[in-house]
């Protein structure tokens, strides 16, 4: 591309469009280069210079010496900053001096100190393959390197696990497969040097947990087989990276985060989409939505000839944005739309590695996805990364930005707003984006909920004894004490046992807060679509709701959670749907709490019932909503941690808002409030919840609740806590800021409220705001 302002004006809105909020230039940086260590055997610098690198980056040299030296370490540098290059370096090197030393050696039996493996664990099977890709690339005969995941065959598992001596794995297998077995591996787990976590910035949440009490089984684990592996991780720029992988790894960790690499120019836009003629839910304005904005940006980029990523969130989105891109091509160049496709979790892996090849080879111009492919597979030479809704942190959305202009080429980035509270703050508040620093990981690595279980699985590989106290974190013996009074472990003075025939590993689930995967079955074929985890079915796969595959729409026609399937039948719908619940909270206990005049601010656990109670249809292009219709689904009970913030009510009637007006005034704040608490937690909408009442049972007290939408919690509603100044001024300022009069999705309206957005008085939130943040100077 000739220039990145061209690329701006290939958008299609004029000079000057009044969606762009703002642009920032983020000037091209130049590489910072280092010697390769002198302990790096000459063919394994050979190995490298014949795929072009001659020379290695400065940070990618600082973290392969720490990790060479035995220092746990990670490597927090932008994307398409070598990483891979970093955490290889030292794994390669000790597995390549090892066997020379057995080609030297026709009969010498290697002693396991001699000997060197490493393990790779990445979050997703496609990343994985990218690394076995770069791996053998090296050609050296020394590396056997091979990925073991639940895709390979039976008859090649022992050969890995006896000959390999680099092995790629997920957290799934090494969960389910690797660590319960541990014995079959026990030559590898002796021979272990390093262990390389990838992407270590996506395990946050429950799932964040549970890779915590992972890493500390494995760790277990390796110590019983007499290996003390160096940890390397790699992550994308994020905040205080050693600290979060300290917590993650239960060890200390040294962080390199000075990025050395060069990248080209990128022009960076914040774009708003225009209100549309039409009002949704109570008249409110409606923006026209991030799905139909994108879809035309991208028709507009592919037509130029532009090769672009378009990220949303969900799987719908990434479906919907890619059909209607097609529909729009259709119009301009009938060749055009078989070049453009659909990523996302939950297809099958050969459709998976298909479309990976189709991106990297260019003959795809355009693809819609989840950010599954914000992970490392290499998909280099893209021009345009369009970001439809906030991603969940400024880590994601720099890590999303970071996919164009990898050549060094000029390159275009678009961040995109929905119709939410956050989205509009954002776009309205550049300095929020690129002033403030990336948050850090937020998870919880002490939820009894997620740990009880990892226990369980922990003394099925091998007894527990105290000496293991100290390692899982300060209330195991607690729990343990609780696992052997509910009958799942057996104490004996040797320490805690599973006694049971059933391997405990079932009784996790990494991925999700319950429940194990269902089938999504075509009803007319029989035929396996994908999947979707049982937490999501509710909202997701009810009776009626639309589903998505690779620009096909479906509507669900059953949802059977006994037998494990959502049965779906071929359709051809012009809308969307979403799905409204209604919930009660209480109060079980209080962990912390702090005081501003008359105001509270608690954190704490609570017991949380929601019922799914209807759906919307919302035409697909213009939000506006179809119709409604009730569902017949049961409660949930979900068991989680909560912060909430309490005012007495003489002290709102004193300042003018009366209580007539606090059910509006209270509602309207908490779901601004959930909206806006990504901005200092790393969550979305979707991962949390909230209540609000002008005088709650256990409160007594006007209140105000934001809790995890996860059993046991996942960090997110303590983070809120914590910095809950932060957020509850930024939360204030956004509702401000909307241009709406009454409110709207971009201030104080929820897609997910069961009472329809009602009673919400925007007026009211911003006074109430007010007030509770004067209290707090």
């Amino acid at each position: 591309m000739n220039s990145d302002r061209s690329l701006l004006s290939v958008l299609g809105r004029g000079p000057e469009p009044e969606q762009l909020r703002h642009v920032r230039e983020v000037p091209s940086r130049e590489a910072i280069f280092a010697a390769w260590p002198e302990w790096v055997h000459p063919e394994i610098v050979q190995a490298y210079a014949g795929l072009g690198i001659q020379q290695p980056w400065r940070h990618q040299m600082e973290a392969a010496e720490l990790a060479h030296r035995g220092q746990h370490v990670i490597v927090a540098t932008g994307t398409a900053s070598g990483k891979s290059l970093a955490y290889q370096l030292p794994a390669i090197n000790a597995i390549h001096q090892a066997q020379l030393i057995q080609a030297c050696n026709p009969g010498k039996i290697l002693q396991d100190a001699e000997d060197a493996v490493a393990l790779y664990v990445s979050p997703t099977k496609a990343l994985a393959a990218d690394q076995l890709t770069a791996l053998r690339a090296l050609g050296l005969s020394t590396l056997r390197a091979e990925t073991y995941d639940g895709d390979t065959e039976v008859s090649e598992r022992r050969w890995i696990r006896d000959h390999a001596n680099f092995v790629l794995c997920n957290p799934d297998i090494l969960h389910f497969g690797i660590l319960p077995n541990h014995e079959w591996w026990s030559r590898f787990f002796r021979r272990l040097k390093y262990v390389i976590i990838d992407e270590a910035h996506g395990y946050r949440g429950v799932f964040g947990s549970h890779i915590a009490a992972l890493l500390r089984r494995l760790r277990r684990i390796c110590a019983h087989h007499g290996a003390d592996p160096v940890f390397i991780a790699a992550s994308a720029t994020a905040a205080e990276p050693d600290r979060s992988f300290s917590r993650l790894l239960g060890a200390p960790v040294t962080a390199v985060s000075e990025d050395g690499s060069p990248h080209g120019a990128t022009t960076i836009a914040l774009w708003e989409p225009v209100l549309s003629e039409l009002t949704g839910e109570n008249n409110a304005p409606e923006r026209r939505t991030s799905i139909a904005e994108t879809s035309d940006l991208l028709a507009n980029l592919v037509s130029a000839r532009v090769r672009t990523i378009a990220f949303i969130r969900s799987r719908r989105g990434a479906e919907a944005i890619s059909g209607n891109t097609k529909r729009l091509l259709e119009e301009v160049d009938a060749s055009l739309p078989q070049r453009i496709a659909a990523y996302r979790s939950g297809y099958l892996p050969e459709e998976r590695r298909e479309l990976e090849r189709a991106l990297r080879s260019g003959e795809l111009l355009g693809v819609a996805s989840t950010s599954a492919l914000e992970l490392g597979i290499d998909i280099s030479g893209l021009d345009a990364v369009l970001v439809a809704g906030w991603p969940g942190t400024k880590a994601s959305l720099f890590q999303q930005f970071g996919r164009a202009g990898r050549a060094g080429q000029q390159a275009l980035a678009v961040f995109v707003a929905s119709d939410d509270p956050l989205d509009t703050y954002l776009v309205n508040h550049p300095e929020a984006v690129f002033d403030v620093p990336v948050e850090a990981s937020v998870f919880d690595p002490d939820n009894p909920v997620v740990l009880g279980p990892h226990l369980c699985a922990a003394a099925a590989e091998l007894p527990l004894g105290r000496a293991d106290l100290t390692l899982f974190g300060t209330g195991t013996e607690k729990l343990l004490d609780s696992l052997v009074s509910e009958g799942y472990l057996r104490r004996r003075p040797a320490g805690w046992f599973w006694t049971h025939a059933q391997s405990p590993a079932a009784m996790i689930n990494l991925r999700a807060g319950g429940g194990g995967p269902l089938n999504i079955i075509e009803a007319d074929t029989g035929t396996v679509l994908g999947t979707m985890g049982a937490a999501q079915s509710h909202h997701q796969a009810h009776a009626g709701a639309v589903y998505t595959h690779q620009g096909l729409s479906y509507l669900v026609e059953e949802l059977n959670e006994e037998e494990h399937y959502v049965a779906v039948r071929r359709a051809w719908p012009d809308y969307y749907t979403t799905a409204r619940e209604v919930t009660q909270i209480e109060v079980l206990s209080e962990q912390r709490d702090k005081h501003w005049g008359p105001v509270s601010l608690h954190f704490g656990e609570v017991q949380v019932r929601t019922q799914v109670v209807s759906f919307q249809r919302k035409a697909l292009v213009s939000n506006e909503v179809l119709g409604e219709e009730p569902l017949n689904l049961a409660a949930q009970d979900l068991f989680t941690k909560a912060f909430w913030f309490t005012v007495d009510a003489s002290f709102l009637t004193s300042q003018g808002l009366t209580q007539a007006r606090f059910p509006g005034s209270l509602h309207a704040a908490e779901h601004a409030a959930i909206g806006l608490l990504p901005l200092v937690a790393s969550s979305d909408r979707w991962d949390v919840g909230g209540v609000s009442t002008a005088q709650h049972a256990d409160t007594g007290a006007p209140t105000v609740f934001v809790y995890d939408g996860h059993p046991g919690g996942a960090g997110f509603a303590e983070r809120g806590y914590q910095m809950a100044k932060t957020w509850l001024q930024a939360t204030h300022d956004a509702i401000m800021a909307c241009e709406c009069e009454f409110g709207c999705p971009s201030c104080v309206q929820s897609p997910k409220c069961g009472n329809k957005n009602n009673p919400l008085d925007k007026a009211g939130a911003i006074e109430l705001l007010k007030l509770v943040l004067r209290e707090s100077s």
